[in-house]
């Protein structure tokens, strides 16, 4: 008895997880590909745009180019364990109709299945779905696409987000080690000792 409940659980397991087995992830949208240099696409995008992320200081985020059938977008990269390679693509659609976004979200459940969070509002103001997705080499993928038709604090239109987490991930834990290297080191230096200009207990006590 034990033995089928077992196979049973791991069938159904099996049969939940299944859109998300590796090989399984997308990784391009229009000319941007995750985990390839920001420097093959260097044509579409306007480097001198690019800033740091907040709260993502060691990734850098660059704005594109005006490419046919997109609106707008951003393309962010790393700077540390894999510098240049892009771990985040989002971009707005030129198309803002719900029709064009049920278009698309149909093909994308052909290809994917179907999503594993919803992520919008209740009332189906913003809608927007979320897949969460492994690929062949065990990366973590993340897809999300949005429609929003009324909520002025999100983007307004059609958008996809497609994010390597995994790689975002390392490129953070490589720019924590080398900052804490670089405090350390500044920790060891022979330090001149300073003088406050202040005496007695006006060194020690608030004013």
């Amino acid at each position: 008895m034990k033995k089928q409940l077992f196979i049973f659980t791991a069938l159904v397991f099996l049969w939940i997880t299944g859109p998300c087995f590796a090989g399984d992830a997308p990784h391009q949208v229009a000319v941007f590909k995750l985990n390839s240099n920001i420097a093959d696409v260097k044509d579409f995008v306007i480097m001198e745009t690019a800033l740091p992320i907040r709260y993502l200081e060691n990734i850098e985020e660059v704005e594109i180019k005006p490419i046919e059938g997109l609106k707008s977008g951003l393309i962010a990269y790393a700077t540390c364990s894999a510098p240049g390679h892009i771990v985040r693509i989002k971009l707005k659609y030129k198309d803002s109709s719900k029709k064009f976004y049920e278009n698309l979200l149909k093909r994308i459940k052909n290809e994917y299945g179907d999503p594993g969070e919803y992520r919008g509002d209740p009332f189906h103001i913003l809608v927007s779905w979320k897949w969460s997705l492994v690929d062949k080499d065990g990366n973590r993928v993340s897809m999300t696409l949005q429609h929003n038709s009324m909520d002025t604090e999100e983007k307004m239109g059609n958008a996809i987000k497609l994010t390597m987490n995994s790689l975002i991930e390392e490129d953070q834990q490589c720019y924590k080690i080398k900052a804490l290297d670089q405090r350390q080191k500044l920790r060891q230096r022979e330090w001149k000792l300073m003088a406050p200009g202040l005496t007695g207990w006006s060194l020690y006590v608030p004013r």
